[in-house]
């Protein structure tokens, strides 16, 4: 009706407390006036919702400052620098924490020394109760530690961690003289297997009383597996033993320094005459390098040491008094044998690295103190709202409160779900105005439409 478009044109949403006049309107789920929604009944998996979306982390939107509090006060203008550095840093952080991780996906080794000792001690006969004399016998020790800088040792004493002997080796062959100890009982063989306990050394006992000839053979237990070339095709790469990315990586180096690609066919490889030798094909494709390699990748060599075990120099006497054992390593009668072998080991950073993507203490203080900053932006804006509702009734009170009071009113229309303007039906100037003769004829006009309908449908009369 006419009335009603009119009290549409003349009244104005009126803001409430937390809102003045003229001000954008409030975020969905907090709009006052006509725009206020029937509370729904309360629904499990809207609260649901509502409980994961409390729990995300908030959004560094939350804590910008709006421009009205920054034209309010100027000094807020030195939180929006630190803002604005503290997004720079956290990009920085990202970017190194992604770095990080694509690291660790990859080996992170580093050569130490692994020094190998290998000593002997003598058991020579006791007479037993019975007056013979037990046989004399020696016992062979395989041990070793790592070598340590400076800089490890720094780190090895805060980690206080060492590893074990065996677990550098996949498995470890002693083998004694066979013209002394028979074709029987010259091997000593260890071998890793999945229920493996690593130990600090490895030992053997055996009868004897004169020098024995040994051969101790270590496989290093290589993680990643590496893997010996074929003598062609390691001179050609210049690589003897490695992994086998590395060696895929190196052979298409190769290939792309002597521009071995086909031109057309870009995934075909052109062999040059070393190529063919070693995969005795003139062309290949790409595809095919890792199956052709696979003939032409061998176990890696052990490590060979040659030792002989001496029970005493010669020209030492034998002397049946000597009861106690002796370890012979020394220039008279005592010797140790010392080796060195290269071996990789865990880059002592890549622990660091796990530690800083792992350690939850600093992101939960920083989670901490978001929440602070976003509780403050909080109550910032809304001192600032309630500064401008107060500022709007200070300036105007008798408007103010007329276009708050109308606000109220449709507030309170929406929330009871009324129909009509109740006030202003109230008073009888309402009916007297020009609308009304208008709505009184189509009222009558409806209802003689309505009985007309009625009676041609009990006559059986057809409307044509």
């Amino acid at each position: 009706m006419k009335s009603s478009t009119k009290n549409k044109e003349t009244s104005t949403a009126m803001p409430r407390p937390g809102m003045s006049p003229g001000m954008p309107p409030p975020p969905p789920g907090m709009q006052g006036g006509m725009d206020r929604k029937r509370p729904a009944p309360p629904d499990p998996r809207a609260a649901a919702q509502q409980q994961l979306k409390a729990k995300k982390k908030k959004k560094i939107a939350d804590k910008i400052l709006t421009q009205r509090v920054r034209d309010l006060v100027p000094e807020s203008q030195a939180y929006m620098d630190l803002l604005a550095f503290e997004r720079k840093l956290d990009a920085t952080i990202m970017r190194k924490r992604l770095d990080i991780q694509e690291a660790l996906k990859r080996p992170m080794k580093q050569k130490r020394k692994l020094r190998i000792f290998i000593s002997n001690t003598f058991f020579p006969p006791k007479e037993g109760e019975d007056g013979e004399e037990s046989v004399p016998s020696w016992e062979l020790r395989v041990e070793g530690r790592l070598l340590e800088d400076a800089a490890t040792a720094k780190l090895s004493d805060a980690n206080k961690v060492k590893r074990k002997f065996s677990s550098f080796f996949k498995s470890l062959v002693i083998e004694l003289d066979k013209d002394l100890y028979g074709p029987d009982n010259h091997l000593v063989e260890w071998h890793r297997t999945a229920s493996t306990q690593e130990t600090d050394g490895f030992q053997v006992k055996r009868p004897g009383d004169q020098n024995v000839k040994c051969t101790v053979l270590l496989m290093l237990d290589y993680q990643p597996m590496q893997f010996k070339l074929d003598p062609r095709l390691a001179r050609l790469l210049g690589i003897h033993t490695q992994t086998r990315p590395v060696i895929i990586n190196a052979l298409w180096q190769y290939i792309k320094t002597h521009k071995l690609q086909d031109p057309y066919e870009r995934e075909y490889i052109n062999c040059d005459k070393y190529l063919e030798q070693i995969f005795d094909t003139k062309k290949m494709k790409f595809a095919e390098i890792p199956s052709k390699l696979h003939p032409l990748l061998m176990p890696p060599d052990p490590i060979v040491i040659n030792h002989v075990i001496t029970w005493r120099d010669k020209g030492t006497p034998w002397n049946k008094s000597l009861t106690s054992a002796v370890r012979l390593e020394g220039p008279d009668a005592k010797r140790t044998a010392c080796y060195d072998i290269d071996v990789e080991v865990d880059d002592t950073l890549k622990q660091q690295m796990n530690s800083f993507l792992l350690s939850a203490q600093s992101q939960q203080e920083i989670a901490g103190l978001d929440n602070k900053i976003h509780e403050t932006v909080e109550t910032i804006n809304q001192l600032k709202t309630n500064r401008e509702f107060f500022l709007s009734f200070a300036r105007q009170p008798q408007e103010f409160l007329n276009n708050w009071l109308i606000s109220q009113t449709r507030d309170l229309k929406t929330m009871a779900d009324v129909v009509g303007n109740p006030e202003e039906e109230r008073h009888a100037d309402f009916f007297y105005q020009p609308w009304s003769q208008e709505a009184v004829c189509r009222y009558f006009y409806g209802k003689v439409q309505q009985r007309r309908m009625e009676l041609e449908q009990a006559l059986g009369l057809r409307n044509l």
